[in-house]
């Protein structure tokens, strides 16, 4: 026989149980970022041109390749580091050089990268340079945006649709 005592004992502690996942379900408060601020976000990952150029094979270099080798061009795999900039309202907020992933160092530089700011108008400026240039950038893109407060911008980077990507 069940004892009415010991039911009314794990409904209370089911009920205590249940009140407790409640609870910290939903406290402590977590928030991402302060109320009182926005926040930028850099993220792209982007394969820069290769180190050395291609080169175009002679016919008699073709026919000394297997055939099933045989193509007009030889290519190094590596890549060139890409240089990133991200200046805000004037200050250089970010600068780095991004070296290309990979083994063979054939892959795409990679960044991720957020920014506090105070809400209200900025001037945002991004920069990148992809080629072997030793100085200046080979894309520039620059925007004036009033962030809100909690808004976020993200910066992409496409390369075929001209550069940065401000969302």
């Amino acid at each position: 026989m069940t004892d009415p005592l010991r039911i009314a004992g794990q409904a209370l502690f089911y009920a205590l149980f249940a009140a407790m996942i409640g609870y910290f379900a939903s406290r402590p408060l977590y928030r991402q970022f302060p109320a009182d601020a926005a926040q930028i976000k850099l993220s792209f990952a982007h394969g820069a041109a290769r180190k050395i150029a291609c080169r175009r094979l002679t016919s008699r270099e073709i026919a000394n390749l297997p055939p099933n080798e045989r193509r007009p061009n030889t290519c190094a795999r590596e890549r060139v580091s890409v240089h990133v900039q991200l200046v805000v309202d004037g200050q250089i907020v970010y600068a780095e050089k991004l070296d290309p992933t990979g083994i063979a160092r054939d892959g795409p530089s990679r960044t991720y990268k957020k920014f506090q700011v105070a809400p209200g108008p900025h001037e945002i400026v991004a920069r990148l340079r992809d080629t072997t240039r030793k100085d200046g950038f080979d894309y520039e893109n620059k925007i004036r945006v009033d962030l809100k407060s909690r808004q976020n911008l993200a910066i992409d980077f496409k390369a075929d649709r001209g550069g940065f990507i401000f969302r």
